[in-house]
């Protein structure tokens, strides 16, 4: 299932990420927000479990995540601020890295590395900004809906409908929390209006 955000804050925070003028840190800083907020739809009340702690008034029970079942998995480069602000969230969660590269003449995608720890029993978040063909994160999910995971969720700023409809088609017990879904896709198959190239702006690697 898909969940589209629709807060004025993301709307705000998406748009100011299509300004050109905004720079790498300004862009890392505000994917990072996102991804944030993003967490917090798909983490649910539900998912909270009581536990003890030690407090200044003694020891007390509370309601908080389990980190250890938490395993967030990113699709280097792009999704490597995203990574960063789970990380800062959630520092007993584990990390994984998958490394897949679109070919511009073929639009396939090409995965060619993965680094990804035992999934069995773990909520598994797959972040990525981008959804445009959904190529990768169908590569993704092919790679590691096999290993074990109790529960699978993608995390993604912006995407295209036609991605966004394929990898729902395929994979409808995944469940999709995205910021905006943008109008479609060009010739190029590039998100229209879009950001531009999201692992460029945030490293400034333009050729």
């Amino acid at each position: 299932m898909i969940h589209e955000l629709t807060s004025p804050l993301t709307t705000h925070l998406v748009n100011t990420l299509r300004d050109s003028q905004s720079d790498a840190l300004r862009f890392r800083q505000i994917v990072k927000t996102l991804a944030v907020l993003l967490a917090e739809a798909a983490l649910g009340e539900e998912a909270l479990q009581e536990r003890f702690l030690l407090t200044w008034q003694g020891e007390k029970r509370f309601r908080l995540f389990d980190e250890s079942e938490l395993l967030f998995v990113t699709v280097l480069r792009a999704g490597l601020p995203m990574l960063e602000a789970m990380a800062d969230l959630f520092p007993k969660a584990e990390a994984g890295f998958l490394a897949i590269k679109r070919d511009e003449k073929t639009h396939e995608s090409k995965l060619y590395y993965d680094r990804v720890p035992d999934c069995r029993g773990k909520h598994l978040i797959l972040v990525d900004p981008m959804v445009a063909t959904g190529g990768s994160l169908i590569d993704a999910m092919q790679l590691l809906k096999g290993r074990g995971a109790r529960q699978i969720t993608s995390l993604n700023i912006i995407g295209a409908p036609e991605g966004l409809n394929l990898i729902a088609r395929k994979f409808p017990q995944l469940d999709i929390y995205i910021a905006k879904i943008d109008e479609g896709l060009n010739e190029n198959k590039y998100i229209v209006p879009g950001l531009g190239d999201a692992g460029d702006r945030e490293y400034n690697t333009f050729e």
